[in-house]
């Protein structure tokens, strides 16, 4: 099985919508760090597992949206608390819409925040 790996770090904040958050439920800014992982037991005709340039861009794009907003703000995040095992899902929608690659098998997203936690994603591409 082969893997390929990006990641960016960006600064965003937000604010949980849960009852009873503590202080979470202030603004507050977090360090968050994605993580895109590709896995794939084959390569293209060129040797690759995925385009890498691809998955630079789609982080690009990740981090023009959500750096230095507000998650809770954000379309994405409408109705949701915006936890970041939700920011780890919606990453991952994203990545994959916008990189759309054809060789792997599977996508996980780590979303660290701050270098403490991190919160993942993961599913098959067979899935799209």
């Amino acid at each position: 099985m082969y893997t390929v790996s990006v990641r960016r770090p960006f600064i965003a904040q937000h604010f949980l919508t849960v009852p009873d958050p503590g202080p979470e439920g202030e603004l507050h800014s977090h360090q968050f760090t994605a993580v895109v992982e590709f896995e794939g037991a084959e390569l293209d005709e060129y040797g690759y597992l995925v385009d890498i340039d691809a998955i630079n861009a789609a982080l690009d794009d990740v981090v023009d949206t959500y750096a230095d907003t507000t998650l809770n703000d954000q379309p994405a995040f409408e109705g949701l608390n915006p936890s970041v095992e939700h920011f780890s899902r919606i990453v991952c929608e994203h990545v994959v819409d916008h990189a759309s690659p054809t060789n792997p098998d599977r996508i996980r997203i780590r979303i660290w925040e701050d270098d403490d936690a991190f919160a993942s994603y993961e599913r098959t591409l067979a899935e799209r």
